[in-house]
């Protein structure tokens, strides 16, 4: 049987257990058929073999990035959102100038939106770390619009005096349970809202219709395609979702994404953890949610995986309620986000909630940033499996930002994973100074201590956080410079090439429960593969970020190319 594709004339990066490198590969029925040389493929070239000179640039496995809202990430990108992200906006005046022109075009009274706002690189705020953004900021440009601008982390949103009126916030109104509602000095509301206080807003938006939901995941995946992604993971997607991003991580999106693959536009594999409730919610309420939920089939596993289910256990550093042993500069430690009103009592509600979802047979996601935290549910992790073995459960911490030594002995012992994000580290590497200190902030995302101490480690960018640009992950797992100034930030924890690029391959696929047939160039295979103009293997890691992805191909077929322009 001759080949579909074959390639010659390249570096055919395997990512095979020795990390071979080969010149040539080819690809049959969407399956790599040959890895090796010139001669190994020569034999399967016929009169409709597609053969492509690489010229020396880099064949790699399909990236898997492994932690991605791809809905959301639709949805907070133009023409559906505002782009309100560094280096689109640099100051709160630009911020409130791209609204002031939004207002120009939309009907009035319609809700405007916009993504990715972050203090750490609004002039304002950088020159003096009080000043956050207000409401105040708004409402000259937009009176009479009602505005909700997310910030980068999803962790807080920012709206103008028109929203708060519409959903009803005012001084008197109580926060939600894990949330908070910013007031100023006299007891008012600014228009920050942190964490479970979102919900306010999402209520009141209008949920996203379908074909809202449909644009955002056809421009989502577009975006994958063209930086050479050929799997990821939604990591987190019903009723949960339903308050966040007007529902962009709610059931009805899963629903959205089986449509898609029936009608063959599923341009990436997917992967699904079923988020059955947001933060604060109780053991009680979550088991009742999952088993409510079931265990949805797949009609076709390996392009679209319901994988397992997301839990919530903290929050973020830059809102200071990510949990931690020692305290933030300027006091208190965060705390776990589930219901109870001590720390004894959440750890409980945390540890019930594990053992539950555990016992029921799911592999577990668990958002978790903070030490303490990462202490505590590495723990809750080891206990649900001593209670109810099962082989193989590829339970893992989601960021694991400050993962302790403690945290990846216990993790590694179990054949547990972490899901780190290296494109988040870069873009906040300065800002966490000011909260954690220095010596904290460099710490973060300790990709060489995880690898060492044996810990399986996958890379997500958590888009819409940061872009899906892996070659900034690679770059900055090998560098740990900063976005903003550029200064290495715990040089002690960067790895090299070939263990980076295995976090967005092989790694990736583990926490897929399909290394053993994506993520390598391996005879076997499916072949999805992208390839990267220029020699990856030499070049310099600060040249990675700008190399072109030229060609995408998922399960043998071409989605993304211009080598033919």
């Amino acid at each position: 049987m001759y080949a579909d594709l074959v390639f010659l004339g390249g570096r055919v990066v395997t990512v095979d257990a020795e990390f071979s490198v080969a010149s040539a590969l080819a690809v049959t029925g969407g399956v790599i058929s040959a890895v090796g040389g010139r001669d190994d493929v020569a034999p399967l070239v016929g009169p409709g073999t597609r053969v492509v000179d690489l010229r020396g640039a880099t064949l790699l496995p399909g990236i898997n990035d492994s932690h991605l809202h791809g809905c959301a990430f639709g949805m907070a990108t133009p023409p559906l959102s505002l782009d309100l992200g560094h280096p689109a906006v640099s100051s709160l005046t630009d911020v409130a100038e791209a609204v002031r022109e939004a207002v120009g075009r939309v009907p009035g009274g319609q809700w405007i939106t916009g993504h990715g706002w972050d203090t750490g690189y609004l002039d304002e705020c950088v020159s003096d770390p009080s000043r956050l953004p207000s409401r105040r900021d708004l409402d000259a440009v937009s009176p009479d619009h009602p505005v909700v601008l997310y910030s980068f982390s999803g962790h807080a949103t920012w709206v103008n005096s028109k929203a708060l009126e519409l959903i009803g916030v005012d001084r008197d109104t109580v926060a939600p349970p894990g949330g908070a509602i910013v007031v100023d000095e006299a007891g008012e509301p600014t228009g920050l809202l942190h964490e479970g206080a979102q919900a306010l807003v999402q209520n009141a938006l209008p949920p996203l219709s379908r074909q809202e939901r449909t644009d955002a995941i056809r421009s989502n995946l577009a975006t994958l395609a063209r930086l050479g992604v050929t799997s990821y993971t939604e990591p987190g997607l019903g009723p949960g979702g339903d308050g966040i991003m007007r529902g962009a991580l709610g059931a009805e999106t899963l629903d959205v994404y089986r449509r898609l693959l029936a009608d063959g536009e599923l341009t990436a594999r997917l992967g699904v953890l079923l988020l059955p409730t947001g933060m604060a919610s109780t053991a009680e309420e979550f088991a009742r949610t999952l088993t409510a939920l079931g265990k949805p089939g797949d009609a076709d596993p390996r392009r679209l995986a319901i994988l397992g289910v997301k839990i919530f256990a903290d929050g973020i550093v830059p809102n200071k309620t990510s949990w931690m042993h020692e305290p933030y500069i300027g006091g208190g430690c965060g705390s776990l986000c589930v219901g109870g009103e001590t720390d004894t009592e959440r750890i409980a509600e945390i540890d019930a909630m594990i053992r539950h979802a555990h016992a029921a047979g799911h592999q577990l996601g668990v958002h978790v940033t903070g030490d303490r935290a990462c202490d505590t549910v590495a723990d809750a992790f080891a206990a649900a499996m001593a209670e109810h073995p099962r082989p193989d459960a590829r339970h893992y911490v989601i960021h694991g930002d400050f993962l302790t030594a403690h945290s990846m002995k216990v993790l590694a012992a179990h054949g547990f994973g972490v899901n780190m994000n290296p494109t988040i580290k870069w873009t906040v590497a300065d800002m966490e100074e000011e909260f954690v200190g220095a010596e904290r902030a460099a710490y973060a995302w300790p990709y060489r201590d995880a690898i060492d101490a044996g810990v399986r480690v996958a890379s997500g960018s958590d888009a819409p956080v940061t872009s899906p640009d892996w070659r900034q992950g690679v770059a900055t797992m090998m560098l740990r410079e900063s976005k903003a100034a550029g200064r290495v930030s715990g040089p002690e924890q960067c790895i090299g090439l070939a263990e980076a690029i295995r976090t967005y391959t092989i790694d990736a696929a583990w926490q897929d429960f399909a290394d053993d047939w994506k993520g390598s160039l391996e005879p076997g295979k499916v072949a999805d593969l992208c390839v990267l103009d220029g020699d990856l293997l030499t070049a310099d890691p600060h040249d990675i970020p700008e190399m072109p992805v030229v060609l995408t191909v998922v399960d043998g077929q071409v989605v993304h190319d211009t080598l033919r322009d």
